[in-house]
């Protein structure tokens, strides 16, 4: 497995490694299913997680070599929370809806304590990563929109974006310029996925305002 982590080509100046562009198109996929509401989103998020982990693991990114942790993790979760079909669409893909302002308030307040707590470990550590603010950021934003996706909340596609705001400068920065390149694809897509949950809402809804009283 040591070829995962040797250089594959170098684009426009910059070298690009094996295992960075493998667990990123393998991530790309898993945002694809993601969009089009397929369980199949979570294996693929699984398998993207562990090629990246052994990827920013060699590079000293504990923060995003954590996350990508907590990223199989939340795929474990996400796969068993939309295999159970809870509120499960016609067309038999998941049922997407926004988040309601106290879930908001909860998903916000999550991520603030929990990038302040992160960057806190970081900071007393300095061995764990040599950017701790936004290695922390990154950790924490991920796993607040990976667990908003697999509640079926239209929000994360939010959090998404504003991880990859911080995200691509970040992977530039240290060398992962594949991860740079594709999270720039990620906001793009971000977006696109963004539109369809949003328009999804009013789908799934209506056949019970249809079926409502006048």
């Amino acid at each position: 497995m040591n070829w995962l982590n040797t250089e594959a080509f170098t684009l426009l100046g910059q070298h690009i490694k094996w295992s960075d562009m493998t667990g990123n198109v393998i991530g790309l996929l898993g945002l694809v299913f993601g969009w089009r509401r397929s369980i199949w989103s979570w294996p693929i998020q699984f398998l993207a997680g562990l090629v990246l982990f052994a990827a920013f693991a060699t590079a000293h990114l504990s923060g995003s070599a954590g996350k990508n942790v907590v990223v199989m993790l939340v795929a474990v979760f996400g796969w068993r929370q939309w295999n159970r079909g809870k509120g499960g669409a016609a067309d038999g893909h998941i049922a997407v809806r926004f988040a309601t302002w106290r879930e908001r308030a909860v998903l916000l307040g999550a991520a603030a304590a929990g990038t302040v707590a992160v960057a806190g470990l970081f900071l007393a550590y300095p061995s764990l990563s040599w950017d701790p603010w936004p290695d922390a950021y990154i950790f924490v934003g991920t796993v607040v929109a990976m667990y908003a996706q697999a509640r079926g909340m239209v929000e994360f596609w939010f959090a998404w974006l504003l991880v990859d705001v911080v995200g691509v400068p970040l992977n530039f920065a240290n060398g992962f310029a594949f991860s740079g390149f594709v999270y720039i694809i990620y906001g793009a897509l971000v977006l696109w996925g963004m539109r369809d949950w949003w328009l999804r809402t009013r789908t799934d809804a209506r056949p019970v305002l249809e079926g409502a009283p006048a």
